[in-house]
């Protein structure tokens, strides 16, 4: 039987495959460096997600925690709550920088918060 001589169309296909940082199989066999290229996709859409809840996280304890240093009877929802209620609407990446660096700025946004919560004015 002769050899049959294939075309460049399979090379071609091959060669467009993109993978500099693999290693391994995963930069030079083409079904691997597919296999990869998908699983990569797949973890990075889902850590970006994951990403973000980590951050709110973060945030979330940052702000705790330099309420509850301050010696005030207060909590991280309580402070929430009383933003909400008084309509100053700052979200939890801010606060969270402003307890790093400013913590005097904090401390008379939580003690404003309880003064007006007791006093009732809204």
């Amino acid at each position: 039987m002769t050899r049959t001589k294939r075309g460049y169309i399979a090379r071609r296909r091959r060669k467009k495959l993109f993978a500099l940082n693999f290693r391994g199989a995963h930069i030079k066999n083409a079904r691997a460096v597919i296999q990869q290229k998908k699983r990569s996709l797949f973890s990075a859409h889902r850590d970006r997600d994951r990403q973000k809840r980590n951050f709110r996280r973060l945030w979330i304890i940052r702000i705790n925690a330099a309420i509850r240093e301050s010696g005030v009877c207060y909590s991280y929802s309580r402070l929430i709550h009383d933003l909400y209620k008084r309509q100053l609407l700052f979200n939890r990446k801010i606060l969270a920088q402003i307890s790093i660096s400013n913590r005097n700025c904090l401390y008379m946004i939580s003690n404003e918060n309880i003064n007006n919560s007791i006093g009732g004015n809204p």
